[in-house]
Order: C-alpha cells, then sequence, then structure tokens
C-alpha cells in the first residue's frame, strides 16, 4: 500500500509477460495504459474542479454555492455535463467547420499533454525527459493556436477581436514566465522536471521568491483570469473568443481552463515548493502524490483568491505592466542569478541558500522604492495637472508681413 501504483504497474507487466508477449509490445501496452489512467485521473479531477470553483467563488461573495444535488451539491458537475451534452450544437454561417471543431479540442489536449512529464510522486511520472522545462513552454505554445483557430474560425468579429487580445497578452506574459521557470534550471543545472523536484533540499521559493511571484502572475495571464480577463470584457467583446460555441465544444473550453489553472498549480509546486518532497515521500510514494495534490490544490485556491479579489485592468496598463515592469525585473533577476550561482558553488549550502535570498531581498527594496516613486509622482500628475502639463512650441499660421 506504500506504492500502490507501482504494485499495480509490475502486476500488469508480470501478467501480460506471462501471456507470451513480446518485451516491445508490452512496452507500447503498458506505456498506452499509462496514458488512459494518467489522462482519466486528469479528466476526472477536471470535473470535481467544477464543484470546488464554485463553492470557492460562492465563499468569496458570501453564497452557498450548490448544495441541492448530492451531499453538499457533489454531483452538480455531473448535472453540468449532462445539460452541455443535450445542448444543441450550432455552427455558425461560414465558419471553416474543421478548425471550428478542432479548436476546443485541441484547447484541452495541451493541457493534458502538460501532464505528460510532470512528476507525481517518487515513482510516478508521465515521462522522464530530460528538457521537462523546455516542453512545457512548446506545449504551451499550442493552446495559443487553439485561441487563435478558435477565434478565426468562428467567422465572428467580435470572437476574432477577443482572441487577438488573449493571444497578444499570452504571448507577452510568456516572455517573464518563462525566464521564470529558467531560475530553477539554473539551479537544480537541470531541465529535467524530476532533477529540479529532487535538488530541493530547500525550496525554490526561498531561493527565488521574485521568480516565483512573476511565475504567479504570468500564469494568471496565461490563463486570463481577473485582473487579466481582458480577451472576455463583456462590455466590449461580448465573450471572447468562444462567443460562438455552444454545448460540449463550450465545456471543453471551460474544462481546459478549470484543468490549466490546477496544471499551473502543478508546475508552481514542481519548480518552487519541492513538487512530491516530503516527510516519508521517498519512503512511501504513495505520501507523495497526497504531498503533491495539496501544494497544487493550495496554489490553485491561490489563482482563485486573486481571480475574485481583484477588478478587470485596461489592456494598455497590463501590457505595459509585462514589458516595462515584469520582463525587466526578471531579466535582472535572472543575471544575478547566474552570477551568484557560478560565484557561491564552492561555499555551503545553508550560505548558498542565503546569499540568493539576499540577493532577491536587495532587488525587491530596490523595487519598492521605485515603485513608491513612481506612485508619488502619478498622484501629485493626478492632483496637479497642469504642473506636469508639457507644453509644446505651435508654429504660427500667419502670413508673412511682406506678403499681400
Amino acid at each position: 500500500m506504500s506504492d500502490p501504483v507501482t504494485f499495480v504497474a509490475k502486476w500488469l507487466e508480470a501478467y501480460l509477460s506471462g501471456l507470451g508477449l513480446a518485451s516491445g509490445w508490452i512496452a507500447v501496452i503498458m506505456a498506452a495504459l499509462g496514458v488512459i489512467a494518467l489522462g482519466s485521473a486528469v479528466l476526472l479531477l477536471d470535473i470535481l474542479l467544477v464543484w470546488v470553483e464554485r463553492k470557492v467563488v460562492a465563499r468569496f461573495q458570501d453564497r452557498l454555492g450548490p448544495n441541492r444535488l448530492g451531499p453538499f451539491g457533489l454531483f452538480q458537475p455531473i448535472a453540468d455535463v449532462l445539460k452541455l451534452l443535450l445542448k444543441e450544437d450550432i455552427i455558425p454561417q461560414g465558419a471553416d467547420k474543421f478548425v471550428y471543431n478542432l479548436a476546443p479540442i485541441l484547447a484541452l489536449a495541451t493541457v493534458i499533454m502538460l501532464w505528460a512529464v510532470i512528476p507525481i510522486s517518487a515513482t510516478v511520472a508521465g515521462s522522464e525527459i530530460n528538457v521537462g522545462a523546455l516542453y512545457i513552454v512548446a506545449v504551451g505554445a499550442l493552446g495559443t493556436l487553439s485561441i487563435i483557430m478558435a477565434g478565426w474560425a468562428s467567422n465572428n468579429k467580435y470572437a476574432l477581436l477577443g482572441a487577438f487580445r488573449m493571444v497578444a497578452q499570452m504571448i507577452s506574459y510568456e516572455v517573464p514566465m518563462v525566464i521564470a521557470i529558467l531560475i530553477p534550471v539554473i539551479l537544480a543545472k537541470s531541465m529535467a522536471l524530476t532533477d529540479i523536484v529532487e535538488s530541493q533540499t530547500v525550496w525554490y521559493i526561498v531561493l527565488a521568491p521574485i521568480a516565483a511571484i512573476v511565475f504567479l502572475i504570468g500564469a494568471q495571464a496565461e490563463l486570463g483570469r481577473a485582473p487579466f480577463d481582458l480577451s472576455e470584457a463583456e462590455s466590449e467583446i461580448v465573450a471572447g473568443y468562444h462567443i460562438e460555441y455552444s454545448g460540449m465544444k463550450f465545456g471543453l473550453f471551460y474544462a481546459g481552463e478549470l484543468l490549466h489553472a490546477l496544471t499551473f498549480g502543478g508546475l508552481f509546486a514542481t519548480f518552487f515548493l519541492g513538487g512530491w518532497r516530503g516527510w516519508g515521500a521517498e519512503t512511501y510514494p504513495i505520501l507523495g502524490i497526497g504531498y503533491f495534490l495539496i501544494k497544487s490544490m493550495f496554489m490553485y485556491w491561490v489563482i482563485m483568491w486573486i481571480k475574485y479579489s481583484f477588478p478587470r485592468v485596461r489592456i494598455d496598463q497590463m501590457l505595459n505592466f509585462c514589458w516595462k515592469f515584469l520582463t525587466p525585473l526578471i531579466l535582472t533577476v535572472l543575471s544575478i542569478t547566474a552570477i551568484l550561482d557560478k560565484l557561491m558553488s564552492g561555499l555551503p549550502y545553508w550560505a548558498y541558500v542565503l546569499g540568493m535570498l539576499l540577493s532577491n531581498l536587495v532587488i525587491l527594496y530596490f523595487v519598492y522604492q521605485a515603485v513608491g516613486r513612481y506612485a508619488r509622482r502619478e498622484r501629485q500628475r493626478v492632483a496637479d495637472p497642469e504642473k506636469f502639463r508639457v507644453n509644446f512650441p505651435v508654429k504660427s499660421t500667419a502670413s508673412p508681413s511682406h506678403l499681400p
């Protein structure tokens, strides 16, 4: 019972060997069963997230949430799925049917593909590749493609505008988020997610708190959740890139968003919270699965907390915040981390950790001072706009005196 997943896997392998199958076929069958098991578990968890999200937002807004269908409303997601399946499937006139139908499938599939490289425990990981961090970035780009496909294929200007906004937002915030991922890669000296987890004797959120914060902000923008939900600004573009989708096709977009939020929680736990590591996790891998799920769900709750607490910002504010603040900040942190990692490589680990933490605290101090000065200047500009008005010289258009 300490490692039931490995026990079942070895039993299945022995059973297939007893049937006289070749080792190559056994490897293929075991890999296929692993994909089915992981994908099914993730999708079942996604159904539960519908209930979790509605219950959490109800508490934030002083409501009860689902409480009628089943104990504590636990069967409400099943009713939601049945409702979406029974709704009429509408395809807009003039839409590109193939691309229109493919977009929601791709949106959900790319999120599930991210789980292929996330280590869930010491013995459970979909695929242990040595470029796991690069795989995360590459697969994440497919989600951007699915959104532009949905907006373009819908033959709707509002959907297209929402897709343009979302893609601009995702591409912008992918830059600081990817740079933030490079910092755990430098600290672990490996791009494999299993190596990054196993190297965290001290959680990387302690060594690189700024990178953790930037990754969280970038994840929030990647998800298109408040305060970065400009793609769903109802007063401007109705509902965004999925306005023309109905029934289960819309349900796939919604399921992908919920699962993506949990996936970012799992990635945050993997990069900055030690992943599955915890007391007894090496000896009892079942505990590692529990630790990983607890950390992932906690970060999912933080993502929901941010979404239901902050108002929407303007598109220019959002992009300025990314390109003029987050990107220079995380580039500075990356450069300093790389230099200190080289300089302190021979020191004891406690000194290495302390040096990294102090460097982040010093950067945060200067950022706090710079932001404070900017905020004071903005308050003065609003209070006394005449003082900050720039008067440009106006060229006279009067005729010269010597002309009639």
